[in-house]
């Protein structure tokens, strides 16, 4: 099955950058450190989704506009008093040529839901936000994430119709996540 395959081939990217990723939640001391930490998702996501709506619409994905995180996280950028940064482009993104393509990267955006309530809590408790302004990102689709995931990688397990196709797919999947992980060490240079 492709999202089992896609967990297991991708694993030492994804390691690698949830690493990065944790180091960083961990040292926030601050909103300001928190909306930084933001900016990396929405530039990185939000490029990402330009390029998938290319290839992924209703059609293709009932839910995809519920599925998009990049409003969430401008809301949160700029409900905690910054203002979104300018989206990621062109060789700071993996090529998403066509619909396998955009579904691999929407499999890396979509993971992300998942530590989405620990890290929300984390970071209301760090930062002292009780009226939860600025973690609607990280708090997904609330209580429907695991619903709205396991629907995912059913859509996602549909997708290749052979093993060039999965390839395919693992692939971008991996590139996605490493030049995420590009992308963090590039802004923080």
């Amino acid at each position: 099955m492709l999202s089992e395959n896609l967990k297991k081939e991708t694993l030492a990217n994804h390691q690698q950058l949830e690493k990065m990723l944790v180091v960083k939640m961990k040292s926030i001391r601050s909103p300001q450190d928190y909306v930084d930490l933001l900016q990396l998702f929405y530039t990185y996501f939000g490029g990402l989704e330009t390029l998938i709506d290319q290839h992924i619409n209703a059609n293709e994905l009932s839910d995809h506009a519920a599925r998009r995180k990049s409003a969430a996280l401008a809301q949160d950028i700029i409900d905690l008093g910054g203002q979104p940064l300018p989206k990621a482009t062109g060789a700071d993104l993996p090529p998403i040529n066509d619909t396998l393509d955009a579904f691999a990267a929407m499999y890396v955006i979509e993971g992300s839901t998942l530590g989405g309530k620990i890290i929300s809590k984390m970071m209301a408790q760090q930062l002292n936000i009780p009226d939860g302004k600025g973690l609607s990102f990280f708090n997904g689709y609330g209580e429907d994430t695991d619903a709205m995931w396991q629907a995912f990688k059913q859509r996602l397990d549909e997708k290749p119709k052979n093993e060039q196709e999965e390839a395919k797919m693992i692939h971008t999947a991996d590139q996605t996540f490493a030049m995420f992980h590009a992308w963090i060490t590039k802004q923080a240079a």
